[in-house]
């Protein structure tokens, strides 16, 4: 099912349903790009500690927009013995909802753009119908602005139709170059006074001017007024003023009132559909899911905090239940059976034995998508392939069992090992961050931190350290780089032969002394 701004509020229940009676969801996100500084092999260096990959993915990933994200929902029917599916794809976009809500900077990186467009991608569907949201902390700014207007209201000190947060009961201050303006809008309220007209609008003006309207009205026809702004299609603002007795005044105020609450609501938008995953507890999937937890916290809960306060903030919004699919493939018993770990290639690769493609059937009103025609990169398909990627692993952890089991449910302890574990990308002796326990911590005295004139390049190093076997290079930079030595023992002769050096953690730090020709 494919939701924009259009059809959001409409679609919201049956998301809210879907997610409720579910067994477990698969997400995947869309990104407007990755790294917005270093390349590749700097962003993720195979000697990284969680917590740099994590500072590193924050710094650098963060400016960007998670502006597609595929929601698929699995509930196992026991009749049929086979689980049935609802997908959603959800285009977001954080649009303005008024003048004091958020105005989001995000950036683009034009490799990401180029290949979501060869893929299909819609972006007017993003920019045009993208569903918005706000955070937690900028929804209570704006609740609380809203109650502060409602208390104004309430107490007598104005009504939020009219009453600038400046205004005073006295006449306002007028500047001489809009005095005539000013003068002309009162003649024109007078004149509705003594005719038969209902409404009034003004002519299209600046924001100063309205507020000087504003005021101006409040102080000099206390009663019998009703004044709105209005915006049209194309954004121009003007001001709308109608007769009103007191009864109907305060009617309009209270219709207002709940079109600015309701409008509210709206903007938190997507939002809600993140507290619903989160208040559910349900068991959620993905594929190297980091960047896609990253984002979803950053952009619908609260700016990403230092790793520590991170777990915490995860604790409390995916309560002990994510499970990412490329670390289960990447782990024993899969290890050893799985060759290629990207998101397509293990989706063909479990349909095969020993393991068993699941019995899936879309239900009715949904999307139903065939694997034979691939749609990845679509993040409702990604997420749909995610979930039965889950299953078939977890149906395979079942053949251990006494006897066999041909379909293991996803509140099983057998797959409770895999949770809160996220895959780290090519770091060599760390697999994943875990958000529910201590971090791994390898030996890792084999290792040399190396420093050398820019214009080095990994061939010189190989050539450098030819004595010592196989080697692992690592680049940190332009002039330095970890060097991983097969074993132990060769680091004493590396160090005496060509290094002076100090210890530093875990790692041997070294200074290049010759110059290599």
């Amino acid at each position: 099912m494919e939701v924009t701004r259009k059809n959001y509020k409409d679609c919201l229940n049956t998301v809210y349903s879907a997610i409720e009676e579910a067994d477990f969801l698969a997400i995947d996100g869309e990104f407007s790009g990755i790294s917005d500084g270093p390349n590749a092999s700097a962003l993720t260096n195979g000697l990284d500690t969680p917590e740099e990959r994590y500072t590193k993915l924050k710094k650098h990933s963060m400016d960007f927009l998670l502006f597609q994200f595929g929601l698929c929902t699995f509930k196992y029917d026991q009749t049929k013995s086979k689980y049935i599916t609802k997908t959603f794809n959800f285009y977001i976009f954080p649009k303005p909802f008024n003048r004091t809500s958020p105005d989001i900077k995000f950036i683009c990186q034009s490799s990401s753009i180029d290949f979501l467009a060869s893929q299909g991608f819609d972006f007017n569907k993003v920019f045009c119908h993208g569903i918005p949201y706000l955070n937690q902390e900028e929804e209570a700014q704006l609740r609380e602005q809203t109650e502060e207007r409602r208390n104004q209201h309430a107490n007598g000190v104005g009504t939020p139709s009219y009453i600038s947060p400046s205004s005073s009961k006295g006449p306002a201050h007028i500047p001489e170059e809009h005095k005539d303006f000013i003068n002309r809008v009162v003649e024109k309220v007078e004149a509705l006074f003594a005719n038969s007209e209902k409404t009034l609008d003004l002519e299209p003006c600046t924001g100063f001017q309205r507020k000087l309207i504003y005021q101006t009205l409040n102080w000099k026809f206390p009663k019998g007024l009703h004044v709105e702004t209005i915006e049209t299609e194309k954004k121009e603002r003007y001001i709308q003023i109608s007769k009103v007795d007191e009864e109907e005044r305060k009617r309009r105020e209270q219709q207002k009132l709940e079109k600015e609450q309701e409008e509210l609501n709206d903007a938190v938008g997507f939002s809600r559909v993140i507290h619903a995953i989160s208040k559910s507890g349900k068991l959620v999937v993905g594929h190297n899911m980091l960047l896609d937890v990253m984002h979803t916290i950053h952009q619908f809960y609260c700016p990403l905090p230092e790793l520590l306060h991170f777990v915490m903030v995860f604790s409390f919004l995916f309560p002990l239940r994510l499970l990412d699919t490329k670390l289960m493939a990447s782990t024993q018993p899969f290890k050893e059976l799985i060759t290629y770990t990207s998101l397509a290639e293990l989706e063909k690769q479990l349909k095969e034995s020993p393991f068993k493609p699941p019995q899936v059937e879309t239900a009715e009103g949904f999307l139903s998508y065939n694997t034979a025609q691939e749609q990845l990169h679509e993040a409702g398909y990604d997420a749909y392939i995610t979930g039965l990627c889950f299953i078939s692993m977890a149906n395979y952890l079942g053949s251990f069992l006494t006897p066999p089991k041909a379909y293991i449910s996803a509140r099983s302890k057998l797959i409770e090992p895999f949770f809160n574990k996220l895959f780290l990308m090519r770091i060599i002796d760390i697999p994943y961050l875990n958000l529910t326990g201590p971090d791994l911590q390898p030996k890792r005295d084999h290792v040399l931190y190396v420093t050398f004139p820019k214009e080095w390049k990994t061939s010189d190093l190989y050539q450098l350290f030819s004595a010592f076997g196989n080697i692992q290079v690592s680049w940190i930079d332009d002039t330095s780089a970890f060097v991983s030595l097969s074993q132990t023992d060769q680091v004493q002769i590396g160090e005496s032969g060509l290094f002076c050096h100090t210890r530093q953690n875990l790692f041997t730090t070294c200074s290049l002394l010759v110059k290599y020709t």
